[in-house]
């Protein structure tokens, strides 16, 4: 569903003041022509209430795919305001890879109840998943790939694909008697080939694999890269427990993307735009909270400095020019050093090279727009001094900005913290107090 059909379809089921009865073949009509995150996306964007009303009126059948594609504060508010029974309902049948995904907005007494009545195999599954951490792929890969023993005929292997609903299938994988990973072999070859012959003499054993413990969005960055439709996820030992589609993969891609985004204003990517506006606020004040001490501590460096803007009050006018100028041009080198290490592009062996090419940079943008500034200001106040005091600061806290926006995401990505989650506030800080001390400091000896 296009952007302006799900809005369309908001306004429609907010503004129209529907009946029951057409209500139930609005939504009706519109989960037969849509899909479920066309319908997943429909109630993130209806207030709460609306948004239960509606999940009310939804085919049961379909729930389930629906909640799955939800965000995991939506789908919470969703699944808290169901019985116990309704819970049940939903979950009758579910599959160890649904599970995994839910998993966390499922309440721990609902989901024993749901864990004692999954079949044997697909239990297995689930507490094969729960041997990793959820930021690792062996988490969140898919356990019922096509697989078949090495010695498998191929005429067996055929009637297997015929059966098959695997979706992004162009392989089967070969495994030997134990489980343990030995190649693949491409669908497409084996039309044709003498169906006596065994699967193994048609293997392929450079296919690239995923280990179990890798990180999820690293994997899924590889899969995306494959060119392959799935790759096989394997243990440490040999162990194959399952594969990662192209379809996961970027689905994982875009929730990383988003993340990403988020992090930067100290948000979740799961948060509900309806979400309570208790938990909202507290979730917010966290960040606002490290901001304020941020600022208190900017503040204190230019309160050392009192004096001097007491006697020369441009320093004061100015002041906001420096910190602006410095913390623009930190955010565009933390914004493309994050994508670096996002994508696995930057390693100790281009860091040097890199920090120098951002240096460069970064003398070459604070020279020349150090004397736009400079130039500016002294004709602005008649003061020529006062311009080259300007022009200084600036040209210093361009260079301190790039170093920062190098040097502070590696160093948060090497202690396991999201650079993006905590580098602007710290970049921020950094270049706030550098350029004030710079432009005060020569403020000071130059102009007093």
């Amino acid at each position: 569903m296009p952007e302006n059909d799900v809005q369309n379809a908001v306004e429609e089921l907010l503004t129209n003041n529907l009946d029951t009865s057409a209500q139930q073949a609005f939504i009706e009509k519109l989960a037969h022509e849509t899909s479920p995150v066309d319908m997943a996306l429909l109630l993130e964007s209806l207030p709460f209430l609306e948004r239960l009303e509606t999940w009310s009126q939804i085919s049961d059948d379909i729930k389930l795919p629906i909640l799955v594609e939800m965000r995991a504060d939506a789908g919470e508010s969703i699944v808290d305001s169901l019985t116990h029974a309704a819970l049940l309902a939903l979950f009758t049948d579910i599959d160890a890879n649904t599970l995994v995904e839910l998993q966390d907005i499922i309440p721990d007494q609902h989901l024993e109840t749901v864990l004692a009545k999954m079949d044997e195999t697909q239990l297995s599954h689930y507490s094969a998943a729960q041997q990793f951490n959820d930021d690792e792929v062996g988490h969140w890969c898919d356990h019922q790939p096509l697989v078949v023993p090495a010695k498998t005929k191929i005429k067996v292997v055929l009637r297997l694909i015929r059966r098959s609903s695997s979706l992004h299938c162009n392989v089967v994988f070969l495994v030997d008697n134990r489980g343990n990973w030995q190649g693949v072999v491409r669908i497409n070859q084996l039309f044709g080939a003498d169906p006596l012959l065994r699967v193994a003499e048609l293997i392929e054993e450079d296919y690239l694999t995923l280990n179990a413990n890798e990180d999820v969005y690293i994997a899924a960055d590889k899969v995306a890269q494959s060119n392959e439709s799935a790759l096989p996820v394997i243990t440490t030992g040999g162990l194959l427990i399952g594969r990662l589609d192209i379809g996961a993969a970027y689905k994982l891609q875009a929730e990383h993307a988003e993340s990403q985004i988020m992090a930067t204003a100290g948000l979740d990517e799961n948060e509900d735009l309806f979400s309570p506006v208790r938990k909202s606020a507290k979730n917010r004040a966290i960040w606002l909270g490290i901001n304020l001490l941020t600022a208190f501590l900017a503040s204190w460096f230019i309160g050392m400095f009192e004096a001097t803007i007491q006697q020369v009050v441009a320093l004061a006018v100015l002041m906001p020019v420096v910190a602006s100028m410095g913390g623009i041009a930190g955010s565009q080198t933390l914004t493309l050093i994050v994508r670096g290490l996002a994508l696995g592009h930057i390693s100790m062996a281009n860091m040097k090279p890199l920090l120098f090419k951002e240096l460069k940079v970064a003398i070459l943008n604070g020279i020349l727009w150090s004397l736009v500034i400079g130039l500016v200001t002294g004709y602005w106040f008649n003061d020529v001094m006062l311009g080259i005091v300007i022009g200084l600061a600036i040209v210093a806290n361009i260079i301190t900005a790039a170093l920062a926006g190098v040097l502070v995401p590696v160093a948060l990505d090497k202690m396991k913290i999201d650079p993006a989650l905590s580098g602007s506030v710290i970049l921020t800080t950094v270049t706030d107090i550098i350029g004030f001390v710079v432009f005060l400091g020569l403020g000071t000896i130059l102009l007093l």
